[in-house]
């Protein structure tokens, strides 16, 4: 393991360089919080965490997220959750720190990953987050039936959605595991023409009857590449809500829902195992 000093922070706080599984992992350390970090691959930024914060979400995606965790359930109460894909484990964090008493359960591909995050990232010993070293699809396949009251879905191989996660059969066991009236979310990654985002929500209409979108409006409108989160459940969801607090972001959203998503899609059929493809390679201009 390689470590390199980054200049105006103490010797103490070094860029932490290693490999993992999934390529090159760095932890950079932030400027302005003692006991934060960002966590790049490959030179894809991953993952922010604070650790004197953990309710912190700076990422702008992790932020829409952190919105549908605020809303599936009363202010404070536990939850039961499911993460695919860690990273950092910044989302379980933040459901830790909101929402103490939590039971959470993250599966993360990436065995050597997981190891630097705990090295380097400790969770607090009273957080009650298990974390398997298992692929997502597999993983999600032992948790049990009406388990969670929320899954989420944030996994990228090389800055790319993998096939598998990206069909009717996988989210018909997203389903499985979800309680009735339990949130599904997923970070899902596009650019111009939006044939993978348009797929995606046309996929998730077959599985679940109530989706929302999030996303900035020039990703939206097919003019740059950038994340878009999907919401789903079988219950009417916070549109208003959602919608207000997305809007207030310090890099403010869109939320599309209803028949203008249905016309988003624009015809596009429903992703199978059979027909599945990866997410598109993000432009090198992303990362820049």
């Amino acid at each position: 393991m390689a470590r390199k000093k980054q200049r105006g922070r103490e010797a103490s706080a070094e860029i932490v360089v290693e490999a993992v599984a999934g390529g090159l992992a760095e932890l950079i350390p932030d400027r302005d919080r003692p006991r934060a970090w960002t966590l790049v691959i490959d030179g894809a930024p991953q993952s922010h965490v604070d650790l004197d914060d953990p309710a912190l979400l700076t990422f702008e995606y992790q932020r829409r997220l952190g919105h549908v965790i605020d809303l599936v359930a009363p202010a404070g109460r536990p939850v039961r959750a499911v993460h695919l894909g860690g990273g950092a484990l910044t989302l379980a964090r933040y459901i830790a720190t909101t929402r103490p008493r939590s039971t959470q359960q993250v599966v993360e591909v990436d065995a050597p990953l997981v190891q630097l995050v705990r090295d380097r990232l400790p969770l607090d010993p009273n957080a009650r987050i298990r974390v398997r070293s298992a692929d997502a699809r597999e993983g999600l396949g032992k948790v049990p039936d009406d388990w969670a009251d929320l899954v989420i879905a944030d996994v990228f191989s090389g800055a790319r959605t993998p096939a598998h996660l990206t069909s009717t059969e996988f989210l018909a066991e997203v389903r499985r595991v979800l309680r009735p009236g339990g949130h599904y979310a997923a970070n899902l990654a596009d650019g111009p023409p939006l044939a993978h985002l348009r797929g995606q929500i046309a996929t998730a209409a077959t599985v679940f009857p109530e989706l929302a979108l999030a996303a900035d409006p020039t990703v939206l409108r097919g003019r740059r590449f950038g994340n878009a989160v999907l919401f789903a459940c079988d219950l009417p969801l916070p549109v208003a809500e959602l919608t207000r607090r997305i809007a207030g972001d310090p890099h403010p959203g869109r939320v599309e829902h209803g028949k203008a998503l249905a016309d988003f899609t624009g015809g596009a059929a429903a992703v199978t195992d059979v027909t599945a493809r990866p997410s598109p390679v993000p432009p090198p201009s992303v990362f820049r």
